[in-house]
């Protein structure tokens, strides 16, 4: 659950309180997602991203979209926004989507496809530029005043740190200062989270994607993002719980959203408006409850009044069985953009929690 009922004081409190409990009885009683977010008066203008693999190109996806509300993005093992748009080389495009992921696999995660390499950083940043003018996605002012954290290990050999280091040269471009841009670099995890403690064991990989390389990544990057951040609070008190998405994915068929998401509210946000939200961005094959129990996070979220919301895809068998986030536009072409199925839909997600009670 996300609060002990006991030292409830406040009616607004006992209302948000009483919500969550049903949100988790509902879940627990029936196997289905049926209860909604809670408006919490979350501050929506001081949201952050991060995610892993599929997860980092769409964090970087919504920040950049976004980056109005976004004040920070971490990216782990990921690449620059607009990749696989990019890759795909013009004798390619009649063949559509499979022609993309097959550029984009190469291109975006090994750094080249058939003497094809990571497209050039001026290019995407031409093609930012003129979705920016075209209103797709937000003014880039607000790109360049982001904190940016971004993660490698050249031992990870799904995607390379080449281009890792291609999303960080575009930030870079777009005008974020150095000073605000962190690159951490290792040599001995494998694609995947790290972790203190959780996972397999540092230079080995299991289908959880996570990894016991002895770094806490959610806390260095939480961090970064929040410089006030101070200090673990220690185990969370009540996990996360799951929530109904369905209400958010309106206006899409392709979506390719799972119905139920999940949620972990500090108790000190149940009465304290203007709690942040950090959304994090599952990796491929990590869907459920195991990375969202095991990343990390939840031990940073309570004594530093950070709401985690953690969005999920849905494994489908005919174009995404993984279950990853779409980088590659197997929702739609206005995938990067503001009006994108899954980047909408969380951005519905965040401004329910930004609404106000009585």
């Amino acid at each position: 659950m996300f609060c002990r009922l006991h030292g409830v004081t406040s009616f607004r409190q006992i209302i948000v309180a009483t919500a969550v409990a049903l949100l988790a009885a509902v879940w627990a009683g029936s196997g289905r997602a049926q209860a909604p977010l809670p408006a919490l008066g979350a501050d929506l203008r001081a949201t952050s991203v991060s995610g892993l693999s599929a997860g980092a190109f769409m964090a970087s996806q919504f920040h950049i979209a976004n980056s109005s509300i976004v004040v920070g993005a971490g990216i782990v093992a990921g690449g620059p926004y607009g990749c696989a748009a990019a890759a795909t080389p013009w004798f390619a495009r009649p063949f559509g989507l499979g022609a993309t992921i097959y550029w984009a696999s190469g291109r975006c995660m090994a750094g080249s496809r058939l003497g094809f390499g990571i497209p050039a950083t001026g290019r995407l940043e031409g093609q930012i530029h003129e979705m920016a003018r075209a209103g797709s996605i937000d003014a880039l002012e607000g790109v360049a005043r982001a904190r940016i954290y971004l993660f490698t290990s050249t031992a990870d050999d799904r995607v390379i740190s080449p281009v890792v280091d291609a999303a960080q040269a575009l930030y870079v471009k777009l005008g974020v200062p150095e000073g605000r841009v962190q690159l951490a670099r290792r040599n001995d995890a494998k694609h995947a989270f790290v972790t203190e403690e959780k996972g397999a064991r540092c230079g080995t990989q299991d289908s959880t994607y996570i990894t016991d390389c002895n770094y806490d990544q959610a806390g260095a990057i939480l961090r970064h993002l929040y410089p006030d951040v101070a200090r673990r609070s220690g185990r969370a008190p009540g996990g996360a719980t799951k929530f109904d998405q369905r209400p958010y994915t309106r206006g899409s068929l392709a979506h390719g959203m799972a119905d139920t998401g999940y949620l972990h509210v500090p108790e000190g946000c149940l009465d304290a408006r203007a709690c942040r939200v950090h959304v994090v961005f599952h990796g491929c094959n990590q869907t459920g409850e195991g990375f969202v129990r095991d990343a990390g996070y939840l031990e940073w979220a309570d004594g530093n009044r950070i709401i985690l919301l953690f969005p999920q895809v849905e494994k489908q068998p005919f174009h995404d069985p993984p279950g990853c986030w779409d980088w590659v536009g197997y929702t739609g072409p206005d995938y990067l953009t503001r009006e994108g199925a899954q980047v909408s839909a969380v951005r519905r997600m965040l401004e329910r929690l930004a609404e106000q009670t009585n």
